[in-house]
């Protein structure tokens, strides 16, 4: 395996940066997930803006344009020949000291691309569905962090994925300080009641695959809502699935205990998870190896 590292191809084993990165003592940082599908980088156009709106925001500065970020991207696939792979992303502030200061790092922000292959759930699960949890760690919205912000640090969503994982569960639900719905711990989530799709309201982080499901019910006229939703609008859903970039769609069929309508995919759900399967054949930028 190579990894791109700051311009070169680099060996798994060699693929190293300093202990006095920024990234790496405080989760200065801005990551992407991505997938490429039989040679397509899905909707890489919109990951690439994504990264750059978080590294505006950290004042990070990667010294690449965003064509030159994408073609490195396409380039990492290459040398792996990868045709079907996940994507990892990642620009840090780069080294500095042990104090916060951001003004003290020199140098260049690193930037590394992991590409390689991912399975997040088994294959049953998207046949059969899954089975998941809301577990008591919330998701902390302060203002302090914006919630569009896709940071290197997880350890709000980690100690959610603990606590689903102590209690059996591969997945789990997470509320916002209100009690309502916010995302589960790596994917997020939707419900289907009386055929309209809701899924929580923006302000959490703006999902690729999840914008894809939107644009895709748009086109099938189905009726959308983002807004507020409780626990008992999930468990009364009559279908529930879960987006994400690793995850794709992936149907829940039951939650806190409660079966989920039929207790198995739903209809729209199966019909939404194909649509979304023939736009990974023609959405994104196209490369060969």
């Amino acid at each position: 395996m190579k990894i791109y590292l700051n311009g070169k191809f680099v060996n798994k084993q060699d693929a190293k940066v300093s202990v006095f990165d920024h990234g790496f003592l405080y989760g200065d940082g801005a990551f992407e997930g991505i997938r490429s599908y039989d040679g397509l980088v899905f909707r890489l156009k919109e990951h690439i803006d994504r990264l750059y709106e978080s590294m505006h925001t950290l004042l990070i500065a990667p010294h690449m344009t965003r064509a030159q970020m994408a073609k490195a991207v396409v380039d990492t696939l290459k040398v792996n020949k990868l045709k079907n792979g996940y994507i990892r992303l990642i620009v840090s502030r780069g080294d500095g000291d042990l104090g916060l200061d951001p003004r003290k790092c020199f140098g260049h922000p690193n930037v590394i691309i992991i590409t390689d292959k991912i399975t997040l759930y088994p294959a049953q699960f998207y046949q059969k569905g899954m089975e998941i949890i809301t577990v008591a760690t919330t998701k902390n919205y302060v203002n302090a962090l914006d919630a569009e912000l896709k940071s290197l640090n997880y350890l709000n969503n980690i100690l959610a994925k603990i606590e689903a994982a102590n209690a059996g569960y591969i997945e789990a639900i997470m509320l916002d300080g209100n009690g309502y719905v916010a995302e589960c711990t790596g994917d997020n989530i939707f419900i289907i009641k009386n055929e309209t799709l809701s899924t929580p309201m923006l302000g959490r982080l703006k999902g690729i695959t999840r914008e894809a499901i939107l644009d895709i019910a748009k086109e099938f006229k189905i009726k959308t809502e983002e807004g507020f939703i409780s626990r008992h609008q999930v468990y009364n859903s009559n279908e529930c699935f879960l987006t994400g970039t690793a995850a794709e769609l992936i149907p829940v069929v039951k939650v806190d205990g409660r079966s989920i309508g039929a207790g198995k995919p739903g209809p729209l759900t199966l019909k939404l998870l194909k649509a979304f399967k023939d736009l990974t054949k023609k959405d994104g930028v196209r490369y060969a190896v």
